[in-house]
């Protein structure tokens, strides 16, 4: 059950759930609170809560307080102040890591009282699964949420070697957003970290729906089924060798939000324009893109296609000979120009500005390497080390040591590469490798550092993603390597999503479901259809200047969290922000990878 958190003064939202009851109240001229992770916190992990005051008054101590019998239960010295941040004037770490007996719980420090939260093993539990419920909903061809198909008339090429508005079918795979835009890049990472969450944590996942999204069991992990959906869209989209498409439909989709059907301005009944990868400069508004190469599209292609090789060839030879087939036609169509493939705009400037692809090469050699059963070992050495030469031309995804990017920028989020190489490697070479990814946390360590919510991503656009992904590069580092120094700031970075933030709300429709959480987005699904868009993870803060200098966004309702908005940053809970309140189905798919990691954690404890 979803509840509402759009409060009234004075108002108290109350609720039961797992037993316990949960209270979140909104006070007037309050000064002080306490942020939390919503979901809560495991007895054995790290638990830090951060206060934040609009006052100068420093606080000493906190107290851990039992909700069920009002009795002090743990406290501890307050620690350092870290002075003022966003739109408070003095904020503390409060670190009760210690205290590991399993209840429900709230926070009291200076004239803060938290909202109760749990401590127990299973406050991840079922997380992943619940984030599928979204990229089912995302789906283009037939939609399981709506239960009716929609753009099922895809599409006619542009740039290709074929006459353009030659038909070609492309039905399938997910609405890249709110907008019904198509994205291979997008897609293939997705793709590539569901089957990673599932090849990683296959005790994670259940199985509870059929191939087509509908409700029933098919014997298959729903989150294998819905990375099937992606693989068979790009498969699509790759059909011959030769032929490779970036994109599926563009910006004139943007004229405005519906719920998805059968798109008639296109200017081809009710065909959208598929773009082929050439390698060449393509349209972007009134101007052109900056493509120079096929590498970056393509490779990612060549990734998704090896690892849902490896997963399906036990259970689907057939259907792995073929994605070994185009995993390699994929990184030869890679090689045909090296360099990066950039999205179409018609109308707008706005686009995937993606500007790196050595990292992509990477990941597609490594993950080309683990095809063990259809090449002999000599071939196997050839690609890492292929795929260990471009290793070291990004060896630190550059927004780790910067503040700012464009859209996309730097993408994937993370050189998802250096892990797939790392695992395969031995002495040197894969120190090395280990070493790249210590020096990009700690280039984002030294931003953190210095705030109490450890905060070192910077605030661009689809911030939460970047989030999500050094969260994720955090944990990789910790398995690699053994050094366990950066724990709490993966932890941070977890427990921002979920509320120990500014504003104090999860940035994930109705997750946790007594939570503070998105529900007003921008998406058509909620504003027109009135449905939930439950899983769904939101673009995430932006820094104010972005805000202010964006095309068309204006808030529909007053701001709920007006209070904690400051000249650094910004979120808004409105339909008319979509620079911080749109849903991505790259970043959820990235969330669910990460979700699936903190669950099993637990798993493994059992």
């Amino acid at each position: 059950m979803l509840f509402s958190r759009k409060y009234t003064f004075k108002s108290i939202l109350i609720f039961l759930t797992a037993g316990f009851i949960f209270s979140f109240a909104k006070k007037e001229n309050e000064s002080e609170w306490i942020r939390i992770n919503q979901l809560g916190y495991t007895p054995q992990g790290i638990k830090v809560a951060v206060w934040c005051s609009k006052d100068d008054a420093p606080i000493q101590n906190f107290e851990l307080i039992d909700s069920a019998t009002g009795k002090k239960a743990f406290s501890n010295k307050a620690g350092k102040s870290f002075g003022a941040y966003g739109p408070f004037t003095n904020t503390y770490r409060l670190n009760f890591s210690s205290y590991k007996k399993p209840g429900v719980y709230y926070l009291k420090a200076g004239k803060a009282v938290s909202p109760a939260f749990k401590i127990n093993d299973d406050v991840y539990k079922g997380t992943a699964d619940f984030c599928l419920f979204y990229m089912r909903q995302q789906r283009s061809g037939f939609n399981p949420f709506l239960k009716d198909s929609c753009h099922t008339h895809d599409g006619y090429t542009m740039y290709g070697p074929m006459p353009d508005s030659t038909y070609i079918n492309v039905v399938g795979g997910w609405h890249d957003a709110s907008d019904y835009l198509q994205y291979s890049t997008t897609s293939a990472n997705a793709t590539y970290h569901l089957l990673a969450a599932y090849r990683d944590f296959p005790k994670v996942f259940t199985d509870e729906k059929q191939s087509n999204g509908l409700d029933g069991k098919n014997g298959i992990a729903d989150v294998l089924d819905e990375a099937k959906w992606g693989l068979d869209w790009l498969l699509k989209m790759h059909p011959k060798p030769d032929w490779m498409f970036n994109q599926l439909g563009d910006d004139r989709d943007h004229r405005g939000m519906r719920i998805p059907k059968e798109d008639d301005f296109y200017g081809k009944d009710f065909e959208r324009p598929v773009y082929f990868i050439n390698g060449l400069p393509q349209q972007r508004g009134k101007f052109m893109n900056h493509t120079t190469g096929s590498s970056s599209t393509a490779a990612k292609f060549a990734s998704a296609f090896s690892l849902g090789a490896v997963l399906f060839d036990k259970t689907n030879p057939d259907y792995a000979k073929k994605l070994v087939n185009h995993a390699y036609t994929a990184i030869d169509y890679a090689l045909i120009k090296p360099g990066v493939t950039q999205t179409v705009s018609v109308v707008s400037p706005y686009i995937y500005a993606e500007d790196n692809w050595t990292d992509d090469m990477e990941l597609g050699f490594a993950s080309l390497a683990k095809l063990q059963n259809y090449f002999p070992e000599k071939t196997m050495n050839h690609l890492l080390d292929s795929s260990f030469k471009y290793s070291q031309v990004e060896k630190v995804t550059p927004w780790f040591y910067r503040d700012t990017a464009n859209h996309y920028q730097y993408y994937p989020f993370i050189n998802l590469g250096h892990y797939e190489l790392a695992k395969q490697l031995k002495g040197s070479k894969k120190d090395s490798i280990i070493s790249y990814y210590k020096q990009g946390i700690e280039d984002v360590w030294k931003r953190a550092e210095e705030n109490a919510f450890y905060r070192g991503v910077p605030f661009i656009w689809c911030s939460n993603n970047l989030t999500t992904s050094f969260a994720i590069q955090c944990l990789w580092y910790a398995q690699l390597s053994g050094d366990h120094t950066f724990d709490e700031l993966a932890q941070a970075n977890v427990d921002w999503l979920f509320g120990c933030n500014p504003w104090g709300t999860s940035m994930v429709y109705g997750l946790p479901s007594w939570g503070d959480t998105p529900t007003d987005p921008h998406s058509a699904f909620t504003h027109i259809g009135h449905y939930p868009i439950y899983g769904g993870l939101v673009d995430g803060p932006v820094y104010t200047a972005i805000y202010k200098n964006l095309i068309g966004i204006s808030l529909h309702e007053p701001d709920e969290y007006a209070a904690f908005q400051s000249d650094l940053v910004v979120y808004h809970d409105d339909y008319g922000d979509y620079s911080s309140n749109e849903p991505t189905m790259d970043g959820t798919a990235s969330l669910i990878y990460l979700l699936a990691a903190k669950e099993s954690e637990f798993k493994k404890k059992r």
